[in-house]
Protein backbone atom coordinates (compact mmCIF):
# COMPACT_ATOMS: atom_id res chain seq x y z
CA UNK A 1 0.00 0.00 0.00
CA UNK A 2 1.54 3.03 -0.83
CA UNK A 3 1.67 6.52 0.80
CA UNK A 4 -1.50 7.98 -1.13
CA UNK A 5 -3.71 5.03 -0.25
CA UNK A 6 -2.59 4.56 3.14
CA UNK A 7 -3.58 8.31 3.77
CA UNK A 8 -6.79 7.64 2.23
CA UNK A 9 -7.64 4.63 4.26
CA UNK A 10 -7.05 6.40 7.48
CA UNK A 11 -8.95 9.53 6.48
CA UNK A 12 -11.84 7.22 5.80
CA UNK A 13 -11.41 5.35 8.85
CA UNK A 14 -11.60 8.46 11.30
CA UNK A 15 -14.67 9.97 8.76
CA UNK A 16 -16.65 6.67 9.43
CA UNK A 17 -16.00 5.68 13.23
CA UNK A 18 -18.30 6.39 15.65
CA UNK A 19 -15.54 6.59 18.11
CA UNK A 20 -12.38 8.55 18.65
CA UNK A 21 -9.43 6.11 17.23
CA UNK A 22 -6.16 5.27 19.33
CA UNK A 23 -3.18 4.58 18.21
CA UNK A 24 -3.33 1.19 18.52
CA UNK A 25 -7.02 1.06 17.00
CA UNK A 26 -5.26 2.76 13.73
CA UNK A 27 -2.04 0.51 13.21
CA UNK A 28 -4.74 -2.15 12.99
CA UNK A 29 -6.12 -0.49 9.74
CA UNK A 30 -2.28 -1.28 8.06
CA UNK A 31 -1.97 -5.15 10.02
CA UNK A 32 -1.79 -7.54 7.40
CA UNK A 33 -2.73 -11.56 7.66
CA UNK A 34 -0.56 -12.11 9.94
CA UNK A 35 -1.11 -9.46 12.42
CA UNK A 36 1.69 -7.62 11.48
CA UNK A 37 1.63 -4.03 10.99
CA UNK A 38 2.52 -2.04 7.85
CA UNK A 39 2.42 1.01 9.13
CA UNK A 40 4.32 2.39 12.33
CA UNK A 41 3.10 5.10 14.60
CA UNK A 42 5.92 7.55 13.31
CA UNK A 43 4.32 7.02 9.86
CA UNK A 44 0.28 7.45 10.91
CA UNK A 45 1.48 10.12 13.15
CA UNK A 46 3.18 12.08 9.82
CA UNK A 47 -0.18 10.99 7.89
CA UNK A 48 -2.75 12.32 11.20
CA UNK A 49 -0.69 15.97 10.79
CA UNK A 50 -1.19 15.95 7.01
CA UNK A 51 -5.03 15.28 7.54
CA UNK A 52 -5.21 17.82 9.46
CA UNK A 53 -3.34 20.40 6.92
CA UNK A 54 -5.72 18.82 4.17
CA UNK A 55 -9.09 20.07 6.32
CA UNK A 56 -7.96 23.16 7.67
CA UNK A 57 -9.66 25.61 6.48
CA UNK A 58 -13.29 23.42 6.18
CA UNK A 59 -16.29 23.11 8.84
CA UNK A 60 -14.52 20.11 10.52
CA UNK A 61 -11.19 19.63 11.75
CA UNK A 62 -8.88 16.54 13.07
CA UNK A 63 -8.14 16.93 16.92
CA UNK A 64 -6.61 15.02 19.38
CA UNK A 65 -8.77 13.98 22.44
CA UNK A 66 -7.94 11.79 25.49
CA UNK A 67 -8.56 8.40 24.35
CA UNK A 68 -7.91 8.86 20.38
CA UNK A 69 -8.22 10.92 17.09
CA UNK A 70 -11.72 12.16 15.55
CA UNK A 71 -12.73 14.45 12.94
CA UNK A 72 -15.66 17.11 14.41
CA UNK A 73 -17.77 20.23 13.88
CA UNK A 74 -14.98 23.45 14.10
CA UNK A 75 -16.42 25.88 17.46
CA UNK A 76 -18.23 28.52 14.43
CA UNK A 77 -19.94 26.54 12.95
CA UNK A 78 -21.91 24.86 16.14
CA UNK A 79 -24.72 28.17 16.10
CA UNK A 80 -25.40 26.62 12.69
CA UNK A 81 -25.46 22.58 13.89
CA UNK A 82 -27.64 23.45 16.59
CA UNK A 83 -30.45 24.63 14.40
CA UNK A 84 -30.85 21.20 13.30
CA UNK A 85 -31.30 20.12 16.84
CA UNK A 86 -32.96 23.21 18.49
CA UNK A 87 -33.70 21.30 22.07
CA UNK A 88 -31.78 22.80 24.65
CA UNK A 89 -29.08 20.63 26.52
CA UNK A 90 -29.74 19.14 29.37
CA UNK A 91 -28.67 22.29 32.46
CA UNK A 92 -27.13 21.20 35.57
CA UNK A 93 -27.45 22.57 39.21
CA UNK A 94 -25.06 24.51 40.77
CA UNK A 95 -24.41 21.95 43.16
CA UNK A 96 -23.81 19.92 40.33
CA UNK A 97 -21.28 21.69 38.90
CA UNK A 98 -19.45 22.71 41.94
CA UNK A 99 -18.99 18.46 42.49
CA UNK A 100 -17.77 18.42 39.31
CA UNK A 101 -15.47 20.80 39.11
CA UNK A 102 -13.68 19.83 43.12
CA UNK A 103 -13.51 16.26 40.95
CA UNK A 104 -11.76 17.44 37.87
CA UNK A 105 -9.62 20.11 39.69
CA UNK A 106 -8.74 18.50 42.61
CA UNK A 107 -8.55 14.49 42.13
CA UNK A 108 -8.46 12.05 43.27
CA UNK A 109 -10.88 13.10 46.51
CA UNK A 110 -13.31 11.19 48.78
CA UNK A 111 -16.72 12.51 49.19
CA UNK A 112 -15.79 13.75 52.55
CA UNK A 113 -13.25 15.83 50.46
CA UNK A 114 -16.01 17.48 48.30
CA UNK A 115 -18.27 18.45 51.69
CA UNK A 116 -15.47 19.66 53.25
CA UNK A 117 -14.60 22.14 50.19
CA UNK A 118 -18.38 23.13 49.84
CA UNK A 119 -19.06 23.25 53.49
CA UNK A 120 -22.49 21.16 52.35
CA UNK A 121 -23.37 17.41 52.36
CA UNK A 122 -22.85 15.68 48.94
CA UNK A 123 -26.44 14.50 47.38
CA UNK A 124 -25.43 10.53 46.65
CA UNK A 125 -28.12 11.08 43.53
CA UNK A 126 -25.37 14.07 41.92
CA UNK A 127 -22.50 11.42 42.16
CA UNK A 128 -24.42 8.98 40.75
CA UNK A 129 -25.78 10.76 37.87
CA UNK A 130 -22.19 12.43 37.14
CA UNK A 131 -21.02 8.27 37.26
CA UNK A 132 -23.85 7.19 35.05
CA UNK A 133 -23.20 10.37 32.55
CA UNK A 134 -19.45 8.95 32.26
CA UNK A 135 -17.75 11.94 34.02
CA UNK A 136 -16.22 10.42 36.69
CA UNK A 137 -15.08 7.41 38.56
CA UNK A 138 -13.80 5.40 41.65
CA UNK A 139 -10.41 4.43 40.61
CA UNK A 140 -9.05 3.67 44.75
CA UNK A 141 -10.15 3.69 48.35
CA UNK A 142 -8.32 6.12 50.58
CA UNK A 143 -6.17 4.08 53.32
CA UNK A 144 -8.20 5.59 56.13
CA UNK A 145 -11.44 4.15 58.35
CA UNK A 146 -14.19 3.27 56.22
CA UNK A 147 -12.16 2.87 53.32
CA UNK A 148 -13.95 5.74 50.95
CA UNK A 149 -14.04 6.01 47.12
CA UNK A 150 -11.52 8.10 45.63
CA UNK A 151 -12.94 9.80 42.83
CA UNK A 152 -11.84 11.06 39.54
CA UNK A 153 -12.81 11.90 36.33
CA UNK A 154 -12.63 9.72 33.32
CA UNK A 155 -11.40 9.89 29.95
CA UNK A 156 -15.33 10.36 28.22
CA UNK A 157 -15.12 13.20 30.71
CA UNK A 158 -12.34 14.62 28.50
CA UNK A 159 -13.20 13.79 25.05
CA UNK A 160 -16.82 15.39 25.72
CA UNK A 161 -15.03 18.69 26.64
CA UNK A 162 -13.23 18.05 23.15
CA UNK A 163 -9.59 18.04 25.55
CA UNK A 164 -6.57 15.79 25.32
CA UNK A 165 -5.91 16.26 29.37
CA UNK A 166 -6.62 17.46 32.47
CA UNK A 167 -3.43 20.21 31.99
CA UNK A 168 -6.32 21.56 29.04
CA UNK A 169 -9.11 22.08 31.56
CA UNK A 170 -10.55 25.91 31.14
CA UNK A 171 -9.64 28.22 34.29
CA UNK A 172 -12.23 27.25 37.22
CA UNK A 173 -13.23 30.41 37.48
CA UNK A 174 -15.35 29.80 34.04
CA UNK A 175 -16.72 26.40 35.71
CA UNK A 176 -17.52 27.32 39.10
CA UNK A 177 -18.75 30.16 41.49
CA UNK A 178 -15.99 32.48 42.59
CA UNK A 179 -16.11 31.46 46.47
CA UNK A 180 -15.57 28.13 45.41
CA UNK A 181 -12.64 28.73 42.94
CA UNK A 182 -10.94 30.52 46.01
CA UNK A 183 -11.17 27.79 48.22
CA UNK A 184 -9.93 25.06 45.83
CA UNK A 185 -7.29 27.94 45.04
CA UNK A 186 -6.44 27.91 48.83
CA UNK A 187 -6.19 24.27 49.28
CA UNK A 188 -9.74 23.15 50.62
CA UNK A 189 -9.07 19.87 52.48
CA UNK A 190 -5.89 18.75 54.45
CA UNK A 191 -4.97 16.55 51.76
CA UNK A 192 -2.70 18.58 49.38
CA UNK A 193 -3.28 16.19 46.72
CA UNK A 194 -0.55 17.12 43.27
CA UNK A 195 -1.78 16.25 39.95
CA UNK A 196 -3.21 12.89 39.64
CA UNK A 197 -0.88 10.17 38.38
CA UNK A 198 -3.49 8.43 36.42
CA UNK A 199 -4.34 11.42 34.54
CA UNK A 200 -4.19 10.58 30.50
CA UNK A 201 -0.93 12.53 29.00
CA UNK A 202 -1.37 14.55 25.96
CA UNK A 203 -2.05 12.90 23.07
CA UNK A 204 0.74 11.73 20.67
CA UNK A 205 -0.13 8.32 19.50
CA UNK A 206 -4.36 8.88 19.82
CA UNK A 207 -7.02 8.57 16.90
CA UNK A 208 -10.62 9.85 16.61
CA UNK A 209 -13.39 9.57 14.66
CA UNK A 210 -16.72 10.12 12.82
CA UNK A 211 -17.76 14.22 12.35
CA UNK A 212 -18.99 15.50 15.91
CA UNK A 213 -20.05 18.69 16.59
CA UNK A 214 -17.54 20.70 18.58
CA UNK A 215 -17.74 19.89 22.65
CA UNK A 216 -18.84 22.51 24.39
CA UNK A 217 -15.82 24.18 27.32
CA UNK A 218 -18.89 25.13 29.56
CA UNK A 219 -20.24 22.48 31.42
CA UNK A 220 -23.40 23.82 32.29
CA UNK A 221 -24.49 23.03 28.68
CA UNK A 222 -23.45 20.01 28.11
Amino acid sequence: MNTVEAKKVLETALLCTQEPLSMADLKKLYADDDGNGAAGADTIKLMLEQLREDWRGKGIELVALASGWRFQSRPEMKVYLERLNPEKPPRYSRATLETLAIIAYRQPVTRGDIEEIRGVTVNSQTIKMLEDRGWIEAIGHRDVPGRPALLATTRQFLDDLGLSSLEHLPPLQAVSSPELASRLATGGTDNDIPSPDHAPEPITDAAPGQPNQEPTNDLANS
